[in-house]
């Protein structure tokens, strides 16, 4: 019993720091924004270094987002937060965005992961950046099931006109756990 109370408590942390309404200075702003963008571009240079083809794939693609992400499961639930940024190649516009998720399930630790969003047309990317996007069971069990090749082997197909790249600190991950996930844009950033 103690153990799901303690499970729970930390499921409600993570929520409630994800709805946190402190009004941040321009400052702040400014040192998360350049916090968001450094991510950003380590993680592409890790991808990069990965998968040398994903570099075309996404220099070619209407646009891209990179997340960070954190997790943390204990016991039967589970949860993670994340911020990331999205870049619409036509015209280099950046939208910082954030996402949450549940994580159901047996389990135990922590982890820190990067995703890496290439969408091929301008309609997908401004579905994800406009309408947010959840990601749930069946997406996953189709992502799981379509491991791709060529300029997006590594990728997974996420949706139409969608690949995902999954990395650990130690490298890509071929496969995607991001089940129950909601990517929005974050209102104090944009």
């Amino acid at each position: 019993m103690r153990t799901f109370v303690t499970s729970m408590l930390v499921v409600m942390c993570l929520g409630l720091s994800a709805c946190s309404t402190t009004p941040k200075s321009q400052y702040q702003v400014d040192e998360q924004r350049a916090s968001v963008r450094d991510m950003a571009g380590q993680t592409l240079a890790q991808l990069y270094k990965a998968n040398p083809g994903s570099r075309n794939a996404i220099r070619n693609a209407a646009g891209y987002a990179v997340f960070s992400d954190f997790g943390l499961k204990i016991l039967f639930l589970g949860g993670a937060k994340g911020e990331g940024l999205a870049v619409n190649n036509r015209t280099g516009q950046e939208t910082f965005m954030k996402m949450v998720q549940l994580q159901p399930g047996l389990g135990l630790g922590a982890n820190n992961f990067r995703l890496v969003f290439v969408f091929d047309t301008p309609e997908a990317f401004n579905n994800f950046v406009t309408s947010g996007w959840q990601f749930g069971a069946n997406a996953m069990a189709a992502a799981k099931s379509k491991t791709e090749g060529g300029a997006f082997s590594g990728a997974v197909s996420v949706s139409p006109g969608v690949h995902l790249y999954q990395m650990t600190e130690t490298g890509l991950i071929v496969g995607v756990s991001v089940t129950g996930a909601k990517y929005y844009k974050d209102d104090e950033l944009n």
